[in-house]
């Protein structure tokens, strides 16, 4: 993917999740890594009608060379795709939503982890999403536990693609931009099963069928 591709696929996925309710306001922000830096959206911009012109352009050590100010949020994005791309090498987008199911799950009492595994697309497309304590937006203690994190499930031979930050909302990582926001989607969606069924408390599916999962499709649970 090109520089121009980039910025017009950043603009592209924001107006969608935008207009679909995945993010609202000025909330949430997408990264692209670059062969030389990366891209940003800027702060406090709106998803849903981004300029690619204006995207904050930032070189390999995460200094701004263009675009409007770069989001908060940059530090996250690069300790991210460091951390990631020890187990999956093709990591180059990162998403951050504050979508609305995903952040109501960590209201009450959070979990280690923000899900079970309720369904199968679930467990092939997401897979584990640790939540991390509540942190200030852009604290870098919330950086570092979760490039931590990251490393901690790699390393046990469960590497994630999400990570849930209390309060605040889920970062998903991928390949492309519309990689990143179909995990995004099935991540959302599992969320809203989850608290729509809380009366009723389903049972997740069992180590037999998760196992399947991972022989069949390479479920990453």
């Amino acid at each position: 993917m090109t520089e121009n591709e980039a910025r017009d696929e950043i603009c592209r996925v924001g107006r969608s999740l935008f207009e679909r309710g995945y993010v609202h306001a000025t909330a949430g922000n997408i990264s692209v890594r670059l062969d030389d830096g990366f891209l940003i959206t800027p702060t406090d911009a709106c998803l849903g009608f981004l300029d690619p012109a204006r995207l904050a352009r930032l070189d390999a050590q995460g200094v701004q060379t263009g675009g409007d100010r770069a989001s908060k949020t940059i530090a996250l994005h690069t300790r991210i795709y460091a951390a990631a791309r020890g187990f999956d090498a093709g990591t180059a987008c990162v998403i951050h939503t504050h979508s609305t199911h995903c952040v109501a799950l960590t209201l009450g009492n959070p979990q280690a982890e923000l899900l079970p595994a309720l369904t199968p697309y679930f467990v092939m497309k997401v897979g584990h999403v640790p939540v991390i304590p509540y942190h200030r937006p852009g604290a870098p203690e919330a950086a570092e536990q979760v490039a931590q994190t990251i490393a901690r499930y790699g390393a046990a031979g469960t590497p994630i693609r999400a990570a849930m930050l209390a309060r605040l909302g889920p970062n998903v990582w991928h390949e492309t931009p519309a990689a990143a926001m179909a995990v995004l989607e099935e991540l959302e969606e599992t969320a809203r099963l989850q608290l729509l069924t809380q009366a009723t408390r389903p049972a997740p599916l069992t180590p037999d069928q998760i196992d399947e999962l991972r022989r069949t499709f390479g479920a990453r649970w």
